[in-house]
């Protein structure tokens, strides 16, 4: 699988060793992908903050939305509390509620104490239906299990995998993504990983590492098709920011907010028919953000946490890997044909490098 930085393109600041949001320490990926006959092409990603050992403990954590034609369960329970925990799910828009159903049903059976609690999943969803039946129930509860299930540290897959599935961006092929950033903090080294679901922008908006290439290659867009009636603009892009720097939970939004700048810089000017919402955890103080029913003593905890005055380098790689996950998921991404003949290209990536080099 080729990468963005592989074909050579100047993108700043040093990654972590896999270059993925797995480089966080704990945190883990799984995909289901549904690829079949000539309509079905979509799926479910899953990201555990703390896997799945450590699915219980809560995280710091905080979203933000860009434009809010979309939809992220449980940011209501997020912004009361600061406190996530549970998988993480991305899928289609028309899969939110059987993916919600199998948080649960793979949380309950998975733990006995957490089956006599309430459960809040947060599950977030973008558009698929330009080469999926998104209207078909494809997408079932076991399907969420089973991407839980197959979660694992490491290097992950990007493209048309997962959620990612029948996703496009910038009118190519699109999906999933992520990349990493290393941030050196006094003597201790934080890292901080973006995942990206991009199925977002028009083919003219597209810029690469400052270079608008959008125009240059809008001869191959079948997406302008008579037949096809949705704005050019149209999509939605979730983004997952993980780091195990100790933050508070209103830091985390703080990361969130600073995805659109990631995104910005790779064309996009937020349309009004784009869902972009993102979450950001923080792995950093495991336990202190316990939320469930009072038991024995009354007690307090503590958080430990980076000055606010001392946030500008995570705040600097969260944009620079939203910027190269996006871009891992153009380059990962093989042409798909899907339903009623939709055909979504792949960038041309030797075109690419010729534009840049010009």
């Amino acid at each position: 699988m080729t990468r963005a930085r592989e074909l050579g393109l100047p993108l700043s600041g040093r990654t972590g060793p896999g270059n993925a949001i797995t480089d966080v320490p704990g945190v883990e990926v799984g995909y289901t992908t549904l690829i079949e006959g000539d309509a079905v092409r979509t799926g479910v990603t899953a990201i555990l903050p703390r896997g799945r050992a450590g699915f219980e403990v809560p995280c710091a954590a905080g979203w933000s939305s860009l434009n809010g034609n979309g939809e992220m369960t449980g940011t209501a329970w997020l912004s009361e509390t600061g406190s996530l925990r549970l998988p993480v799910l991305i899928t289609n828009t028309h899969a939110v509620g059987p993916c919600h159903r199998g948080v649960i049903d793979w949380a309950t059976a998975a733990s006995p104490s957490i089956a006599e609690q309430w459960l809040l999943p947060v599950v977030a969803e973008t558009w698929d239906g330009y080469l999926n039946d998104i209207n078909g129930p494809h997408v079932q509860p076991t399907h969420a299990v089973a991407a839980i299930e197959a979660a694992h540290g490491g290097p992950i897959a990007e493209g048309s995998v997962g959620g990612g599935t029948g996703m496009n961006c910038y009118a190519f092929k699109g999906g999933s993504g992520t990349s990493s950033r290393l941030v050196r903090y006094g003597t201790d080294e934080y890292t901080v990983g973006a995942f990206v679901q991009a199925n977002f922008g028009s083919r003219k908006e597209l810029t690469v590492c400052g270079v608008p290439v959008g125009e240059a290659l809008a001869d191959d867009n079948p997406m302008e098709n008579t037949d096809w009636r949705t704005p050019p603009s149209a999509g939605s892009v979730i983004v997952t920011i993980a780091t195990d720097a100790p933050l508070l939970p209103l830091q985390c939004s703080a990361l969130a907010r600073r995805v659109p700048l990631g995104l910005a810089r790779t064309g996009t000017t937020g349309s009004h028919f784009s869902g972009d919402i993102f979450l950001a955890f923080s792995t950093g103080n495991p336990g202190a953000l316990t939320i469930g029913f009072p038991d024995g003593e009354p007690g307090y905890e503590q958080l430990r946490f980076i000055p606010w005055s001392r946030l500008d380098d995570l705040f600097e790689a969260v944009v620079q890997s939203v910027e190269e996950a996006v871009l891992n998921a153009l380059v990962a991404a093989e042409p798909m044909t899907g339903r009623n003949g939709h055909h979504s290209p792949a960038l041309p990536v030797e075109r690419l490098l010729g534009l840049l080099a010009r």
